[in-house]
């Protein structure tokens, strides 16, 4: 069994809630599966659980490099110089990152709202990125944005492979053919 979850503001990637996080029992009560790739709690989107060991290696395994798509909301003006550099990777604290895709967006449409809302400057503009990479480090594309000079306000996982969020309401989950 494969299920995707479209995983809200503030809840874990484990079942059992910590400190002022919950956890994904509030939202799947289901025996026997697994968490197939962390999402941290201030991170929204796709979240994959499976009961099928073979299938969370697949995916979680930074060795098999199944890329992750992410929408990124940051504080400031992305430049073509921002873009080419996470596209090229950069150099973080534990060594460089491989190369990524990115790309400027317009504010997506048809997001849902975050509950608590994030932390809006008038006097300073927020961008939307689409980022795609290849890899898994902890915080990896907050610690990317950041190295740019563009701090991330919102963090959303849209794809994981062949796997999306497309069709999935906040907060919902589905079993999925694999």
């Amino acid at each position: 069994m494969l299920i995707r979850f479209n995983k809200p503001y503030g809840v874990l990637s484990q079942f059992t809630p910590e400190g002022r996080w919950r956890g994904l029992r509030e939202h799947i009560d289901l025996p026997d599966v697994y968490v197939a790739g962390r999402l941290d709690a201030d991170s929204e989107g796709l979240l994959l659980l499976t009961d099928d060991g073979q299938l969370q290696a697949r995916i979680a395994d930074p060795r098999f490099k199944m890329e992750k798509a992410y929408l990124v909301q940051v504080e400031g003006i992305v430049s073509d110089q921002a873009l080419t550099a996470l596209a090229r990777g950069v150099t973080l604290n534990d060594g460089p990152t491989l190369p990524a895709r990115a790309r400027a967006l317009q504010p997506p449409a048809d997001l849902w709202p975050r509950n608590p809302p994030i932390r809006e400057r008038k006097s300073i503009p927020t961008t939307w990125l689409e980022l795609c990479i290849r890899e898994g480090r902890n915080r990896q594309v907050r610690r990317m944005t950041a190295a740019v000079g563009l701090p991330t306000l919102r963090l959303i996982r849209t794809a994981i492979g062949p796997y999306t969020l497309d069709g999935l309401p906040t907060e919902t989950w589905q079993t999925v053919p694999h």
